[in-house]
């Protein structure tokens, strides 16, 4: 606020009524004296740079002019509560201003409750512009929002990465441990998938991957999540199912990836995948089992799903 503070500039005009318009002009924030009706009666040249308005166009305008219309009716009732109500400082509050080119500022404002020269109340308002700082605080929280995705999901693929992915399976089995019930999981990866880097590149290979995922996703359930562990290299954590219907939900997963191209290069892909259902375990023994199940897959002749043998 430069040189004053809300309260410094309160307490000058409070002090010497002689010299009030003086102080109201040279402060380096915008102050406006309004009419019981809420109509323009005073404004300063600190204001009327903020809004973009000349002081001739506000006065005797009603103050919602520079308040955007979302709020001009709920600000026109707090208006008319203050001024009939019987304290004299106004909780200070954030607003947004539309200034005459039509752009919305952030503002920080305080009022209070002043007797006129004529005997009736009167309302000056002391108005900050924090639109800049909300413009940084915004940028900060998105960037940090973007950081903690990128913390827990794959940058390539937006799946969970391998740290959030088992953080989130350790969730379920201490839910199954604690409620009972159960679940299984699924272990895939896509067959020769180093062929098509190899012949097309990573750009290409990286299309697949993208695409492939985003498929998959389209066949699980909804319940259903996919997370990538590295590589070509995915799990399915499947809530509530058995290892049965995991492998026909898996089936279903296989069937569509086999079925479709992918990339302008029309590329075919197929996968191979290990079921494993949850017993009392770790999450690293039932993703060892899960593991040997695709690991069978690979071993029958790929593009297939196998239940583990055993629990073991």
């Amino acid at each position: 606020m430069n040189n004053f503070s809300t309260e410094q500039i309160y307490e000058l005009f409070n002090r010497s009524k002689r010299n009030t318009e003086s102080v109201i002009r040279a402060a380096p924030i915008g102050i406006c004296i309004t009419t019981p009706s809420g109509h323009f009666e005073m404004v300063n040249p600190a204001y009327c740079e903020l809004c973009g308005y000349l002081e001739v166009e506000l006065l005797g305008q009603h103050f919602t002019l520079v308040i955007s219309e979302t709020y001009r009716q709920q600000l026109t009732a707090l208006h008319q509560d203050f001024m009939q109500g019987g304290e004299r400082q106004e909780q200070r509050q954030e607003w947004e201003m539309l200034t005459k080119d039509g752009q919305i500022r952030t503002i920080i404002v305080e009022s209070a409750r002043i007797e006129g020269e004529d005997g009736t109340p009167r309302k000056v308002t002391f108005i900050l512009d924090i639109t800049q700082r909300k413009q940084l605080e915004e940028r900060l929280k998105k960037a940090n929002e973007r950081l903690d995705h990128l913390a827990h999901h794959d940058e390539l693929t937006e799946l969970l990465n391998r740290r959030a992915g088992l953080q989130r399976l350790d969730e379920e089995i201490k839910r199954c441990d604690r409620y009972g019930g159960t679940f299984s999981i699924a272990m895939y990866d896509l067959d020769d998938f180093k062929t098509i880097n190899d012949q097309y590149g990573h750009s290409v290979g990286d299309s697949v991957l993208q695409q492939t995922t985003a498929l998959v996703n389209q066949v699980l359930r909804d319940t259903d999540l996919q997370i990538r562990l590295g590589g070509e290299e995915f799990l399915v954590i499947m809530p509530e199912v058995d290892a049965d219907e995991a492998l026909r939900g898996m089936e279903r997963v296989r069937k569509a990836v086999a079925q479709a191209s992918f990339t302008e290069h029309h590329l075919t892909v197929t996968l191979s995948s290990g079921i494993a259902s949850y017993v009392e375990t770790s999450g690293t023994r039932l993703l060892d089992r899960a593991d040997k199940a695709m690991y069978q897959a690979k071993q029958a002749g790929r593009n297939r799903v196998v239940i583990v043998s055993s629990p073991r």
